[in-house]
């Protein structure tokens, strides 16, 4: 149980760094999403339902997804409002990118922070769900 505590924040930072480090590939928000709901489904093994369920990444799942398919649908669809087509990036080709830090504020990097939002709140909310109906079987 000592080192499941350790774990979740360390996939945490394993799905930023995924995160971070691709951006500019595809599939690197699902992939993690996907990192750190597997440090949540420890936390379940290890502890059961009752101490996971408390943990605020829990709570607010149902938020997070909500949030994450919010950001992907906006920026997929954003473009249509202005006569572009369907995920349109900007800044475009030969275009000047902004950037904070290392990391460049560019439409492919919000969309896989909302893919990343909505995996994680999708699959903890799933694992939350099988969690709480098992134990309801139990008791």
């Amino acid at each position: 149980r000592a080192i499941c505590r350790l774990l979740l924040p360390a996939s945490i930072m394993a799905a930023l760094a995924v995160l971070v480090k691709g951006y500019a590939d595809t599939g690197d928000g699902f992939s993690a999403g996907l990192i750190a709901s597997l440090g949540v489904l420890v936390q379940y093994v290890a502890f059961g339902p009752q101490l996971p369920s408390q943990m605020a990444i829990v709570r607010h799942a149902n938020s997070l997804s909500r949030i994450g398919l919010f950001i992907a649908l906006t920026v997929a669809f954003g473009p249509v409002l202005f006569g572009k087509p369907v995920l349109t990036h900007w800044p475009g080709p030969n275009e000047k990118v902004i950037h904070i830090g290392a990391i460049e504020v560019i439409t492919p990097v919000a969309f896989d922070v909302g893919i990343f939002l909505l995996v994680i709140g999708f699959v903890v909310g799933v694992i939350n769900l099988i969690a709480q109906t098992i134990e309801r079987g139990t008791r």
